[in-house]
């Protein structure tokens, strides 16, 4: 198994840091929503989209920027996945989003490759605390 060295991550294209960002998150979120009881193949796919879309994960940087959340070497890390250029148009949002969906997938596979356990369960949480919020909010 090819082993990165720190200072390989951190020279990698922001697309595919991208690319490990959105693995891990995809399977951050399918544990997330089996483990609160959540099992019907239906009720998962629609609850998956709530927090993997693009949509969702450009919302998510937006608090995240907001409220502070991110140190200044991921903000460094978001804006190059951000300012990536795609080799592909997205199909269901716009470039906007994508992009800005594409800055909060580098952050995690950075964090990720960097092998920095503790900050990827928090930005993870942070980011399924951001998702759910407004339910908890109408309660």
């Amino acid at each position: 198994m090819y082993v990165l060295r720190n200072v390989d991550v951190k020279q990698l294209n922001a697309l595919a840091l991208a690319y490990m960002g959105d693995a891990v998150y995809e399977q951050a979120i399918r544990e997330h929503l089996l483990r609160s009881g959540r099992v019907r193949p239906n009720v998962l796919h629609r609850e998956a989209t709530r927090y993997v879309s693009a949509k969702s994960q450009a919302a998510i940087l937006q608090t995240m920027l907001t409220e502070e959340f991110l140190t200044e070497e991921e903000q460094m890390v978001m804006k190059r996945g951000r300012n990536a250029k795609p080799g592909s148009t997205p199909k269901n949002t716009d470039v906007g989003t994508y992009k800005n969906s594409s800055g909060f997938e580098a952050v995690l596979g950075y964090l990720y490759l960097l092998e920095d356990k503790n900050r990827v369960e928090q930005f993870i949480l942070e980011s399924i605390r951001i998702i759910e919020k407004p339910e908890e909010d109408e309660s």
